[in-house]
């Protein structure tokens, strides 16, 4: 596969790299902050040779590539000029840039999109981090108990201890980019909370601490989270306000002071204790539900989270994994619910591949299969397969919840930060058999349930290749059936009075506009509303699909080409919804306009019924 191309197909398809504020991966997905979203094309996104899926969720316009995606990747932020993880505009006072205002409707979305932002670039660090000390305690609990009392054991438990202890710096780094501050002034406030001379304060229980005559509370805040979005939030506001009353000439100087005298006050003072509050009702509202209702709420939450998953909403519970492990010392529904979507995913697959009667199919699924369980990769199934033949969703959904309630009942819980996969069970510690044992229900019941439900197989359409007439490269063909009108007689004065060049009109009785002529497919604009053509002969000409349809931002139009491809005339070129259109009060009467002809005399018919291909000149 070329992954250059895809890449650039990728870039094209959200909108250019004018259109991209930041771009990230997971797993499994490129996600992308756009600056506005309804120029992405989902359409064409979704029938690029190499990208599973396309969703938009908690602000972020994901793109799943599964085993595409580090090449895909690397080859974006390679071939074009956009940094990973970070902002490209960091004007904090364009007031250009257009933001969607906060409603009751949105806040929900608006607050997803924030903690997931702030938390993506902690995720791999949390991961690598708990993975290093499930390393540490294999060799000391298998290997040589002794090892624990050497400086190398001391020294990589640092290592591996860092991104645990050092989380509210690398929280503010996300949250200022999100917001769009500087984020060394949101890292360096925050890192204030975690300086020598607070925390030995805090070890000693110094009394009578105190800032500006205010009493200060001793808490300690690594591996805490809350704080650190509080901290952020007030360092982007300080900056803004700071950048407004500040003079130019003075701004390098005082606005950064400001902006961490500020927010690293405000931290010791009101954010930190707040946050730390915070934190506690959360760490409480989740062990009550553990002591109340806790294997119905593992349960649920497993069988829920496929559909969390394809909607990107599955990240915003990273935060909470890490303040459960904080407080109370580790995570009896997030992490055991999590793992066992993933083994419920792969049983879903195993029960395919034990149904299908289509050789081929069944070791595919085995793969995927074996990438959920071991390498806990599901968008690739989950897209795939589980959600492309529907019933096997049931079978994930009740593998999980079965899974979850045995999890819940054994008291599995997970002591520190991992993978949800087979490779991250160490991280269970003592309840590794409770684990174990909910893995293996999770996949039995997902499995059999798929299986006894089946899949709708249906057989390989025969494809009957269409007729294809040849037309010589000086001819200028209907673009679709319908009937011919005068340019003059359409109700738009741009294309009436041939402003654009001289043409004619269609109004449609077919739902495919196809190319105009032998060529090249020189634009295709996004939305899939218009499109122009550069014939062979050097003829340039547009079609215009519609009257004021731009302002549907795409809805209703299927672009079935690329743009640059070369076309031949009475190709296809977009699919348009004439039914859903015409309902919403839009004329679809469809111009073909020449442009620029190229010093040749073009006289085109302009009036009776009409098939696509029909020669007008």
């Amino acid at each position: 596969m070329d992954y250059h191309k895809l890449a650039a197909d990728i870039v094209k398809n959200v909108g250019g790299v004018d259109n991209i504020e930041v771009v990230n991966h997971c797993m499994t997905r490129l996600r992308f902050n756009l600056k506005e979203v309804n120029r992405a094309n989902k359409e064409s996104l979704e029938a690029l040779d190499g990208v599973l899926g396309v969703v938009y969720a908690g602000e972020q316009y994901m793109v799943i590539l599964g085993q595409n995606l580090i090449p895909t990747y690397e080859a974006v932020i390679k071939d074009f000029d956009i940094q990973a993880g970070a902002s490209v505009d960091e004007n904090l006072d364009d007031l250009s840039k257009q933001y969607e205002p906060l409603t009751w409707k949105n806040v929900g979305t608006k607050f997803i999109g924030f903690i997931s932002a702030s938390v993506t670039p902690l995720i791999p660090g949390l991961i690598a981090g708990g993975m290093l000390k499930v390393v540490l305690l294999l060799i000391v609990s298998f290997v040589d108990a002794a090892y624990a009392k050497t400086p190398s054991y001391l020294l990589l438990s640092a290592i591996a201890d860092a991104p645990f202890y050092f989380m509210p710096i690398i929280v503010a780094y996300g949250a200022a980019t999100k917001l769009g501050g500087t984020p060394v002034y949101a890292m360096v406030a925050t890192a204030a909370l975690l300086h020598g001379n607070y925390t030995t304060m805090v070890t000693a229980a110094t009394k009578g601490v105190t800032l500006f005559g205010f009493n200060v509370k001793l808490l300690s805040y690594g591996t805490t989270l809350l704080p650190a979005l509080l901290v952020a939030i007030v360092a982007y506001y300080a900056e803004k306000y700071l950048n407004k009353i500040v003079p130019g000439i003075f701004r390098s100087v005082f606005v950064g002071m400001g902006t961490i005298f500020i927010a690293g006050s405000l931290g010791y003072l009101i954010l930190g204790p707040l946050g730390n509050m915070l934190g506690q009702y959360i760490a409480s509202f989740f062990m009550f539900l553990n002591s109340t209702v806790g294997p119905l709420a593992v349960g649920l939450l497993a069988a829920a989270l496929p559909w969390m998953v394809m909607a990107g909403m599955h990240t915003a519970l990273a935060p909470f994994m890490t303040q459960l492990l904080s407080n109370p010392g580790y995570d009896a529904i997030l992490r055991p619910a999590f793992i066992l979507h993933n083994m419920s995913e792969g049983g879903a697959n195993l029960g395919v591949a034990a149904r299908t009667k289509n050789s081929q199919f069944r070791s595919e699924c085995v793969s995927l299969a074996i990438g959920c369980i071991v390498a806990g990769v599901t968008e690739p199934a989950i897209y795939g397969v589980n959600l492309k033949y529907r019933k096997p969703m049931y079978g994930v959904m009740a593998g999980g919840f079965a899974g979850g309630v045995i999890a819940s009942l054994l008291g599995a819980k997970a002591y520190v930060m991992g993978y949800s996969n087979l490779l991250a069970l160490p991280i269970f510690q003592q309840t590794v058999l409770a684990m174990v044992i909910a893995i293996v229900v999770a996949i039995a019941t997902s499995a059999i349930v798929t299986f006894i439900l089946g899949i709708d197989e249906q057989p390989a359409p025969k494809v009957t290749e269409p007729v294809q007439k040849t037309y010589p490269d000086d001819a200028i063909t209907a673009v679709s059936d319908g009937e011919l009108i005068d340019l003059a007689a359409v109700h738009d004065e741009t294309f009436a009075s041939k402003v654009l060049g001289d043409g004619v009109a269609l109004k449609l009785t077919s739902d495919f506009i196809c190319a105009p002529a032998n060529g090249t497919l020189a634009t295709m604009f996004p939305t899939g509303h218009a499109f122009g053509v550069v014939t062979n002969t050097g003829v340039e000409l547009l079609v215009h699909i519609g009257i004021d349809t731009v302002n549907l931002q795409g809805d209703g139009f299927d672009v079935l080409v690329h743009q640059d491809e070369v076309v031949r005339a009475g190709q296809p070129i977009v699919r348009v919804d004439r039914d859903k259109l015409e309902k919403a009060g839009y004329d679809l009467t469809t111009m073909l306009i020449v442009t620029n002809a190229n010093n040749q005399t073009i006289q085109l018919q302009t009036s009776g019924v009409v098939k696509v291909g029909t020669q007008l000149n």
